[in-house]
């Protein structure tokens, strides 16, 4: 690039360029930056001075607070342990549901609060036609129970979000009757519901069941029960002791083997006795298959080995086996009568705490889906719910 000359007049002395005044503006800048600098952090700490003479220094701190965010978590209060699951679906395998749900506080004086509660746990292949007869049951007692529904995976249930079975399913597997799944099943429930920390007596239910006393009376009556329900009987002939099988030992021996109803009641203690087993599981899972139904055998014989001083020995489903057959009669809407309802209200005499009492069944079983227009007419005038 060339230079442009400027031609000078005549006589004109050239001016010699001045290099040193040329490099003067390059030298300030950083110095003027650096004024500014200082200049802005003499007016940050004047005006945090009077702000603190002004509101104190406890209000500056409150505020830093609130501001910034810890990099550590902060202990979480009480009311996110005790507060139940908002949703029963979790990602959870039975293996790690079950640890979760074996933990149990040591310290057993509660530092809160606590109501407990009855969990209603169905076990059903997909849906619960007699439903609206439990919502009648249980309408006005909320907070003094909890619903738990165990169905085929592939089910979805369409209950509105009035329903007490709105959005009450819990993650489920196929069951078959008769096999260890069948026993998964109801140990899922009892392990989703041990979630629950308010949870203290857990029933297990089917679709076919309905209550034949109000909430009122079973809820005290089970409050005041000093033992669970559970059938474990020591039956000698081919369909007790005839399906035990000799490698149950040394865990089980013959004179332990018991039999009972699937359908029962247990409080806290013992439902984390069935969650938490790993001793009797693995026996059961490989020497009780068809012809040995294990969930007969399984939940009464261990039980009655843990805890059996806990057992009141008895079922509190009524069900009728007088038909004869595998399974207990299914009732049609024809069978829905005030006479037919005596039949499982009177005339029964069982132990109840050390004493006798003719309330014996809390709920009854098989009912058809036809019942329930007659029941919904009968039971509100004989039951009072």
């Amino acid at each position: 690039m060339q230079s442009r000359v400027v031609p000078l007049e005549e006589g004109e002395e050239p001016t010699p360029i001045n290099r040193t005044n040329q490099s003067k503006p390059s030298t300030l800048r950083p110095i003027r930056v650096l004024v500014l600098f200082l200049v802005l952090c003499i007016a940050v700490s004047i005006i945090s001075i009077h702000t603190i003479r002004y509101f104190g220094i406890n209000s500056v701190v409150t505020t830093a607070k609130s501001t910034f965010r810890p990099c550590y978590e902060e202990p979480r209060s009480l009311e996110q342990w005790i507060t139940p699951p908002s949703n029963l679906m979790h990602n959870m395998t039975d293996k790690e549901l079950l640890w979760r749900a074996s933990l149990v506080p040591r310290i057993k004086k509660y530092p809160f609060q606590r109501v407990r509660k009855i969990a209603f746990m169905f076990l059903t292949k997909g849906p619960l036609p007699l439903a609206p007869i439990w919502e009648r049951f249980l309408k006005g007692h909320e907070g003094f129970y909890s619903i738990y529904v165990h169905s085929l995976p592939s089910f979805q249930a369409n209950f509105p979000p009035s329903s007490v079975f709105y959005r009450r399913q819990i993650p489920s597997q196929v069951s078959e009757w008769g096999r260890m799944s069948m026993c998964d099943a109801e140990r899922r429930l009892l392990a989703n519901a041990l979630l629950d920390i308010s949870n203290e007596w857990f029933i297990l239910l089917s679709e076919s069941c309905i209550p034949v006393y109000n909430f009122s009376v079973i809820y005290r009556y089970v409050m005041k029960s000093r033992y669970s329900y559970m059938g474990a009987f020591d039956d000698h002939g081919p369909f007790g002791r005839g399906r035990y099988n000799l490698n149950m030992a040394p865990e089980v021996h013959i004179n332990q083997w018991r039999k009972g109803s699937q359908w029962f009641e247990v409080n806290r203690n013992l439902a984390i006795n069935i969650v938490e087993d790993t001793i009797f599981y693995p026996k059961f899972e490989q020497f009780c298959r068809p012809a040995c139904y294990v969930d007969e055998h399984y939940f009464p014989t261990m039980l009655t080995i843990r805890a059996g001083n806990l057992l009141a020995n008895r079922s509190i489903t009524w069900v009728d086996w007088s038909r004869g057959g595998a399974h207990p009669a299914t009732f049609g809407r024809s069978d829905i009568t005030k006479e037919f309802f005596k039949r499982i209200l009177e005339g029964h005499n069982c132990t109840y705490n050390h004493g006798t009492s003719s309330i014996c069944f809390l709920f009854a079983r098989k009912f058809a889906p036809s019942t329930l227009q007659p029941l919904l007419q009968l039971l509100p005038k004989l039951l009072a719910f």
